[in-house]
C-alpha cells in the first residue's frame, strides 16, 4: 500500500489557513471551473467516471429501489451521481452542494432530461445541513468529501440526518499501490492532468489542487477507521481501477 501520511482532518489549499479559509476557497474554486467541470471530468478520467458512478448506483440499488426511501446526494456539484442514482430509483432523490454556479448547471441539466420530473437541488454546505435530524435512507458523495474542510464533522453531520439503519456511500479518489501501473497514474495526476485541465479550464491552480488532495487524502483503511470511529456500522469499501478509487459503504447503526 501507499506509505500512509499524517492523517488529514480536512483539505488545505495552499495559503488557507483555517478551516473556514479552506471552505471559502473550494467554494472560489469550483466556481471558477464550473463552465468545464463536466467535459473535464469525463475527458480527464477518460470517461470511467461514468462507470464509477453507475457502480455506485448498483451498489445501493435496494434503497434506490424503494419508493418510501429518500436520499441525499451530498457534494453534488452538477449533478451527474444524482441522475446515475435516479436513472431507475423510484426513492426520492434530492441533491445539494454549497456551490451556486455548480447548482445552477445541475438544474439545466435536470430540466433537460426526458421522461422524468426535474430533479430538487438545494444550496447547503455539508457541515450545517438544514434538514432535521434522521431525515434520509441513503446519503451519497462522489468526489466531493475529499474537499470538506473538517472530515470528521462531515461524517457527523451526515450521522445526523442518516435515519437508523440508514447507508452512507463515499466515492472517491485513492493513492494506487506502488508499481508500474501505480507509478504511471501517479505521472499522470501530478505532471500531466494539472497541464491538460489548466489549458481546458484557463485554471492551473484548480486542476494542481486536485493531486495536491488526492495525495494527501486519507488511504482506505484510515478512512474506514474514522467513520467506525464516529459511530457506523458496519463499514466496507471496494477499489476500483488500479486502486484509484475507492467506495466506501457504512451504515448508521
Amino acid at each position: 500500500m501507499p506509505e500512509a501520511g499524517p492523517i488529514p482532518t480536512g483539505t488545505q489549499p495552499q495559503g488557507a489557513r483555517n478551516e473556514q479559509e479552506a471552505s471559502q476557497q473550494v467554494r472560489e474554486m469550483f466556481t471558477r471551473i464550473a463552465p468545464r467541470y463536466d467535459l473535464l471530468n469525463h475527458l480527464l478520467s477518460a470517461q470511467m467516471d461514468r462507470y464509477w458512478r453507475a457502480r455506485t448506483a448498483r451498489e445501493v440499488k435496494s434503497i434506490l429501489e424503494r419508493p418510501d426511501a429518500t436520499v441525499l446526494d451530498l457534494c453534488c456539484g452538477t449533478g451527474d451521481l444524482a441522475f446515475s442514482l435516479a436513472r431507475h430509483a423510484k426513492a426520492r432523490i434530492v441533491g445539494a452542494d454549497f456551490s451556486h454556479t455548480m447548482l445552477v448547471r445541475a438544474r439545466a441539466k435536470s430540466a433537460s432530461v426526458n421522461g422524468s420530473e426535474p430533479l430538487p437541488f438545494v444550496e447547503a454546505d455539508a457541515l450545517r445541513l438544514p434538514v432535521r435530524d434522521k431525515s434520509f435512507d441513503l446519503v451519497t458523495t462522489a468526489f466531493g468529501f475529499r474537499n470538506l474542510a473538517n472530515y470528521e464533522s462531515g461524517l457527523r453531520e451526515i450521522l445526523r440526518v442518516l435515519k437508523a439503519g440508514g447507508t452512507l456511500a463515499i466515492l472517491e479518489f485513492a493513492e494506487p499501490r506502488p508499481g508500474l501501473l501505480g507509478d504511471a497514474y501517479r505521472f499522470y495526476t501530478r505532471q500531466l492532468l494539472p497541464k491538460i485541465g489548466g489549458l481546458i479550464s484557463g485554471d492551473q491552480e484548480a486542476y494542481a489542487y486536485l493531486p495536491k488532495s488526492v495525495k494527501r487524502f486519507f488511504l482506505p483503511d484510515e478512512l474506514s477507521a474514522l467513520m467506525t470511529s464516529v459511530g457506523y456500522r458496519p463499514v466496507r469499501y471496494r477499489l476500483m481501477t488500479l486502486g484509484s478509487v475507492a467506495l466506501h459503504l457504512a451504515v448508521r447503526p
